[in-house]
């Protein structure tokens, strides 16, 4: 497997549309000047928070809900359906987020929004949505284009913290996010295919999962991160993978793993951030000691950071790096997600 990873020409054939060098761009996103047009804000009360939007789309919120649970005052849930909540109305903003524009889930939420009176902001990077920001004068973050919505979740959040302070939700958040670019630049640029796989984290891990179903465990933290990484796994490598968070899996998976055959055909991965509950990070442990013989071994993976929105961002990167490098030993395009487009033709 080193062979291959560490082969510029296999990489190359292998990954012809480039993803590995978007991932490399990444750390560049958090210094995305997020500039909200239309700011349209008339001082209203806000008492409750909905983000719409599906996939990679909602994946900033979740990790803005955790990330901002100490500065946000208001109930704040993130909604990846058709409908909103009966309880959205005109002291609710509401952010429709696709980074296509026309994800159909998040138009349709976005039009309950509009009838409903709501307070409305719009993260996009054209479709429908913009259309309708446009026409109605709705407070909206346009992205850079030409990205797959996994790619972009940093932009996506600096978009979600600019609308956020354009509210008046939070403030100064944004720049927490911009001053983490040179750190995430240097952190991740350890990863890059030039680095060999013995020197390669994210290498490393790749060749751990290839070949098995990854299970991502994450805690109450770090459960956006586990997330990522599920979706980077599906969407990247083309691979199936799931997702679980602690406390939960105590209460019901957990036993799930005790049954035959001993050996089983998964990977385990527990994100672990010191900022989780004590309680959450001994969870981790016993739940490994007491499953051993029975599931494989979860390897660790401690995220790096001084903040949890610097862990968060560093596992965010780390996910599409090593699914990437799954999908180059799995001898799949990382790029494009074909039969998903297909589906929404079909729809």
């Amino acid at each position: 497997m080193n062979e291959t990873l560490d082969n510029e020409n296999i990489l190359a054939q292998r990954d012809p549309e480039g993803a590995l060098k978007v991932a490399a761009k990444q750390f560049a996103q958090a210094s995305f000047d997020a500039e909200v047009m239309n700011k349209e804000n008339d001082g209203r009360t806000i008492t409750s928070i909905v983000v719409t939007g599906m996939g990679g789309s909602a994946l900033a919120a979740l990790i803005a809900k955790v990330w901002l649970k100490n500065d946000i005052k208001v109930p704040f849930e993130v909604i990846r359906n058709y409908d909103l909540p009966a309880y959205v109305g005109q002291n609710t903003l509401v952010i429709a987020s696709s980074y296509s524009g026309n994800t159909e889930e998040t138009v349709s939420a976005l039009e309950q929004a509009q009838a409903r009176g709501s307070q409305i902001g719009v993260i996009s990077d054209g479709g429908e949505l913009t259309v309708i920001a446009d026409g109605a004068k709705i407070a909206h973050v346009m992205l850079p284009g030409g990205l797959q919505p996994r790619m972009a979740v940093i932009y996506n959040l600096r978009a979600l913290a600019a609308l956020f302070e354009n509210f008046g939700v939070v403030s100064n958040k944004s720049v927490e996010i911009a001053d983490l670019s040179q750190w995430l630049g240097e952190q991740t640029a350890a990863w890059a295919p030039a680095i060999p796989t013995e020197h390669n984290y994210a290498k490393q891990l790749a060749t751990q999962a290839v070949g098995k179903t990854p299970v991502f465990y994450g805690g109450a933290l770090t459960a956006p991160a586990a997330y990522k990484w599920k979706i980077s796994f599906n969407e990247n490598a083309k691979n199936v993978a799931f997702w679980n968070e602690y406390p939960e899996f105590n209460h019901n998976e957990m036993l799930g793993w005790t049954s035959h055959p001993v050996e089983k055909p998964f990977a385990v991965f527990d994100l672990i951030s010191p900022f989780e509950h004590p309680q959450i990070l001994k969870r981790f442990e016993i739940s490994d000691r007491l499953l051993s013989g029975m599931r494989p071994k979860a390897t660790v993976v401690n995220l790096v950071g001084d903040s949890l929105i610097a862990q968060l961002l560093w596992a965010s990167i780390l996910a599409d790096y090593v699914s990437i490098y799954v999908a180059v030993l799995n001898n799949v395009d990382p790029t494009p997600v074909v039969l998903i487009e297909k589906f929404k033709k079909e729809l």
